[in-house]
């Protein structure tokens, strides 16, 4: 399966801008930002049908901002809910309940932060709205599709699917999972450890006689941390089961450093009763339930926790992106979350590129950008999985996430001084916060992601600085008639993934900028 070599576009049978390989919730938001930015892109997938089990069930605030932008917000809000407070139980037979908490800091109030807190939704839940989102695009998926192999040229990729057929690709981006294709293709390597050498057991279950207005956790009998919980999904009426030290596997063999132990779903007849029957085993030793409590097994896992990052994001005209990229620990609530800020971060990228002109050399940001982030969440993961924590604070949110270091984070000489700004005024290279504003020439009030929201880029001219003329379509400007929240009386370019790329009081300054992305 080689990454390299001349393979003419004649012998491929079908043709795309970008070729998108798994339908996880990466290569989903993904296809659905190319899609809305007019690029034309085919989104493949080995599988069947969407994962069905519950696994990452947390979106974060900043991922939330990126749904809002992504038009499925609202769905996602109607689809589920806050996390509930904790309600803690003495591990074993008989056990009595001890004490209630929340898992979750509750943070208060901001304009800046329209989203406080984490929203739970079942992973399912959140690649089933994003593939009816992809729809409403004109998208979809091409399911029992995978990839056996690909050749680039200096002109594209052909990519050769497991049913013969092959497609040539601009580019292609791997969003297939731990276990990547497309990455093994490549020849990529993953550096990692394994977190934890213990099997978990993750399944999704139905119970009777257990209230859903707690996440109980049974704590475990030898140490002061959670041996068994179950979480109601919200929106749902099955819980998700949490059993650390535990497997489904006769004989469970270690994972790779590549990838977690793959999942192996409830399967009917024998097998189905089987893995119904260890579940119930785990029910009735670990906690205060009966077997007869366990009604239903939708869907079950064993896995070990990784750690591990791909040793680059790139080769040539193809990415990786999400867990083809880097594996996380499930603790914190950060593995699906930074995946589909990848396919975020990538989306403007290719559309700036294929649709708008922009150089090749924007691409190079992405693993700039992308790849120390994901070592950073990565070590956050692996801290909390090891400390055993159960308590979730602003540092899980991923609303501190900022590229300061990437090329195209500019601090203009004829920015305001710093004297001048706001006290909480966004650097280049931050997330550009939400804020109130009153568009000069009207009193009627609008925030800021609103008028983020969308394929564009956002150039904010507050007070009367002068905003350049002769922008390119991609680029709108707003004016805000006096300085709001934390932005001074200046010029504000903000990317099209929200975060501030220049602040400026020349209008020469946003032209330079969009004349060196255009190369």
């Amino acid at each position: 399966m080689g990454a390299t070599g001349a393979t003419g576009a004649a012998e491929a049978s079908a043709t795309t801008d970008v070729l998108v390989v798994g339908a996880g919730p990466t290569g989903l938001a993904l296809a659905c930002d190319l899609r809305r930015r007019g690029v034309r892109c085919r989104l493949v997938e080995r599988g069947t049908a969407l994962f069905p089990g519950s696994r990452g069930k947390g979106l974060q605030p900043r991922s939330l901002e990126v749904l809002d932008d992504l038009g499925v917000l609202d769905a996602v809000r109607a689809a589920g809910g806050p996390y509930p407070p904790v309600l803690l139980w003495e591990s074993g037979p008989g056990g009595a309940p001890l004490r209630e908490f929340d898992m979750i800091e509750p943070l208060a109030p901001d304009p800046a932060v329209p989203y406080g807190g984490p929203w739970m939704l079942p992973q399912w839940r959140t690649q089933q709205l994003l593939h009816e989102r992809l729809g409403a695009l004109g998208g979809g998926v091409d399911f029992r599709t995978g990839v056996d192999g690909l050749d680039q040229d200096a002109d594209g990729v052909t990519v050769r699917l497991d049913d013969g057929s092959t497609v040539r690709a601009t580019y292609v981006v791997g969003c297939d999972g731990g276990r990547s294709t497309v990455r093994r293709a490549l020849g990529i390597p993953m550096h990692g450890e394994t977190v934890d050498p213990a099997p978990i057991v993750v399944a999704d279950v139905r119970i009777a006689g257990l209230g859903r207005e707690h996440w109980h956790v049974w704590r475990d009998q030898h140490e002061d941390a959670p041996g068994f919980a179950l979480c109601p999904l919200a929106g749902t009426d099955t819980f998700q089961l949490i059993a650390p030290n535990a497997t489904l596997e006769p004989e469970e063999t270690a994972a790779e450093p590549d990838g977690a132990a793959q999942p192996r779903g409830a399967a009917g007849g024998t097998e189905a009763e089987r893995v119904a029957d260890l579940l119930r085993t785990l029910l009735t030793t670990r906690t205060s339930l009966a077997a007869d409590q366990l009604k239903e097994v939708v869907h079950a896992s064993t896995f070990r926790a990784s750690a591990a990052l791909a040793a680059r994001f790139r080769s040539g005209r193809v990415f990786l992106a999400g867990d083809a990229a880097h594996i996380h620990s499930p603790a914190g609530g950060q593995g699906l979350n930074t995946s589909v800020q990848d396919a975020y971060n990538l989306g403007w990228k290719l559309g700036l590129v294929l649709r708008h002109g922009a150089h090749p050399a924007l691409l190079d940001t992405y693993e700039a950008e992308r790849a120390p982030l994901a070592a950073d969440v990565l070590g956050l993961s692996t801290r909390l999985h090891r400390t055993r924590s159960t308590r979730r604070g602003a540092e899980t949110h991923q609303l501190d996430i900022a590229y300061c270091d990437s090329p195209l984070s500019r601090h203009a000489p004829s920015a305001p001084p710093s004297e001048a700004l706001p006290e909480d005024a966004p650097a280049p290279g931050d997330r550009a916060p939400d804020a109130p504003l009153r568009q000069a020439g009207t009193d009627a009030p609008v925030r800021l992601f609103e008028l983020l929201r969308g394929p564009h880029a956002t150039l904010l001219a507050v007070g009367d600085t002068p905003a350049p003329d002769g922008l390119p379509a991609w680029i709108r400007t707003h004016r805000v008639g006096t300085p709001a929240g934390p932005y001074a009386e200046a010029l504000h370019l903000i990317r099209p993934d929200g975060h501030l790329a220049l602040t400026t009081r020349d209008p020469a300054d946003v032209l330079r900028y969009v004349d060196e992305l255009h190369g």
